[in-house]
């Protein structure tokens, strides 16, 4: 077990990715923040408030709950039956930046269900991605990237990236084994 972020290194690179989506937001444009069930969903907490203050403005978080929408959802070989804990976005999408947020960027494919979930909601002026963390493209098996990374590394498919978050895990870090 390596451990890549500590919790003051957490606090500082979603403080440089805060900053990296506030520069990137046009004047007077509306952006929203959602996040993917689970560990997504809490980052995008925390990019919402300090947005918000960066910003001056308020801006609206939401969760996203991608379960429906998983192309492994009728695997012959899973056992466990998916647990549907629902889609919470108290706002309108369209027209509106919508940052989704993850906690890991691996093959891509959460994020591919996510749009699909997304665009079932309306239609965004735009769709950005911003993860925590990105495995680079060694595992990736969609044309997907991150629009915003916190931390980048290289993690050969045979490892395993965990995101702890005080929030579920009583302490921020992530660590690879």
């Amino acid at each position: 077990m390596k451990v890549i972020l500590d919790a003051n290194q957490i606090k500082v690179v979603l403080g440089e990715l805060t900053a990296a989506i506030a520069a990137d937001v046009p004047a007077g444009m509306d952006i929203a923040i959602i996040g993917i069930r689970s560990r997504g969903e809490i980052i995008a907490r925390r990019l919402s408030k300090s947005l918000s203050e960066s910003l001056g403005k308020a801006v609206p978080f939401g969760t996203l709950d991608i379960t429906l929408y998983r192309d492994d959802l009728n695997d012959p070989h899973g056992q466990d039956q998916p647990i549907v804990q629902g889609t919470i976005i108290p706002f309108d999408v369209n027209e509106k930046i919508v940052i989704l947020v993850d906690d890991v960027l691996y093959t891509g494919r959460s994020t591919r269900a996510a749009m699909d979930a997304l665009i079932d909601l309306g239609r965004p002026k735009a769709v950005r991605l911003a993860v925590l963390i990105d495995r680079g493209r060694s595992g990736r098996e969609l044309p997907i990237q991150a629009d915003y990374a916190a931390h980048k590394v290289d993690i050969p498919p045979s490892q395993l990236v965990e995101v702890n978050l005080v929030e579920t895990d009583e302490k921020d870090q992530v660590i690879v084994e």
